[in-house]
């Protein structure tokens, strides 16, 4: 389940309700999928084919669809991050950076966990959305923010997009955030 850390106070938000009543305060969607659904082999597993990708596609395709219906998402994809992943530190790198899209950006976490780190209202300042299989999250594309590992560096993602070729991150220069790390 989803847990908040505050970076300006170190408050920590915890309980599915409590989470999502928070981000919704912020403008964030948040949601929990049953990550037990997946098949057994598939939980722990950080590297996979293009089969093992479908499968999880095709196991949590009822709640894609749903999702994209309510939220206009026209294509979805799977990513799959682990030590194993060739130049791992070097994306990790262009992921680390604050920015903005031009639409949402969706993470409904399978396996692994990662963690959002997020510009909220003046009053709140930068919070991180630590991330478990099973959380679902759509930061809004005005909302400054980046998306990364956690110290187990292993995650399996399913992501939404309106358009067809992805987003594209415009960086977002914020003094505030190199104080609020």
């Amino acid at each position: 389940m989803a847990e908040i850390r505050i970076r300006n106070t170190d408050e920590r938000i915890t309980g599915e309700q409590n989470v999502r009543q928070f981000l919704e305060n912020q403008e964030v969607l948040y949601e929990h999928w049953n990550a037990d659904k997946l098949p057994a082999n598939l939980k722990d597993k950080f590297i996979l084919s293009d089969e093992e990708k479908a499968g999880i596609l095709s196991t949590f395709d009822e709640e894609i669809r749903d999702l994209a219906s309510r939220r206009g998402y026209k294509t979805w994809d799977l990513i799959a991050l682990s030590d194993a992943t060739p130049n791992l530190d070097e994306l990790l790198k262009k992921f680390e950076s604050v920015h903005t899209h031009t639409e949402d950006e969706v993470r409904a976490i399978t396996a692994g966990k990662g963690i959002f780190v997020i510009k909220g209202s003046e009053d709140v300042g930068y919070f991180d959305v630590e991330l478990e299989a099973g959380d679902v999250i759509s930061v809004p594309e005005t909302i400054p923010h980046f998306f990364t590992l956690m110290e187990n560096r292993q995650i399996v993602a399913v992501r939404l997009f309106i358009e067809t070729e992805g987003w594209i991150a415009h960086p977002f220069e914020d003094p505030a955030f190199s104080k609020s790390q």
